[in-house]
């Protein structure tokens, strides 16, 4: 008796189905539409970057031709060149060293370090910051991640084990140089502690950790946003 019942109710069911997917595949993978939404996305950001540098040539060039009518602008501008330097609007280069963070390679079985869980197999947000802070704290003059100027404004994100600066987004390896004195560079490199416990998940789990010593390490100008949105006055 229960027969008829189940066949109507799976009648029923599939028809359902049929008209709500009207001819599409109600399971279709949306992997691909992700994928040109990110692509979309990362030509979004590099036209306004290239709008963005136009328009503050446009600004320089207008600065410029004011400057020779006007004493005050003159003078400001004078005053906002010699800041460049420091804040990491031009470009620079000299001895320093480069460091090299890399997840673990997988294994062809897909398997795990004994007693390691994926999140002990890639570069974390932390390490990243780790290195900056140390090599900040080691007298860097001028420092690039990624080959992007890294300033006092800059920020370090990672989601997963992809890294976000500046509107794009980076893979492992991930590479840090800095320019400056390189044994006080090695030197707070290996007493940061956070550098330390990176090197310690290297050694355990295959993590990639590399220093090497540069003599002419480039770094090029700052080139995005210096615009402040929020800020905090320290004590």
């Amino acid at each position: 008796m229960l027969t008829p019942v189940v066949l109507a109710v799976a009648g029923m069911l599939f028809s359902l189905s049929a008209a709500t997917a009207q001819g599409t595949d109600l399971r279709e993978d949306r992997r691909p539409e992700l994928t040109n939404l990110i692509s979309g996305r990362k030509q979004e950001i590099a036209a306004a970057r290239e709008r963005a540098a136009r328009l503050r040539a446009e600004i320089d060039e207008q600065q410029q031709q004011q400057a020779g009518a006007d004493s005050q602008v003159d003078e400001q501008r004078r005053r906002g060149n010699d800041q460049q330097a420091a804040a990491g609007l031009t470009a620079v280069h000299g001895p320093g060293l480069v460091v090299v963070l890399d997840d673990a390679p997988r294994r062809p079985d897909g398997s795990r370090p004994a007693g390691a869980t994926p999140d002990d197999l890639v570069v974390h947000q932390q390490d990243v910051q780790a290195v900056v802070n140390a090599l900040w704290a080691g007298g860097a003059e001028a420092m690039t991640l990624m080959g992007v100027r890294v300033i006092a404004t800059s920020a370090v994100r990672c989601v997963g084990n992809t890294l976000l600066l500046d509107g794009q987004v980076y893979s492992p390896p991930f590479e840090i140089a800095a320019i400056g004195e390189q044994a006080r560079l090695q030197r707070s490199l290996d007493d940061a502690e956070g550098v330390r416990l990176f090197r310690e998940a290297a050694d355990t789990f295959g993590l990639g950790y590399q220093v090497r010593l540069e003599a002419d390490v480039q770094a090029k100008a700052y080139d995005g946003s210096t615009a402040l949105h929020s800020a905090r006055a320290g004590s």
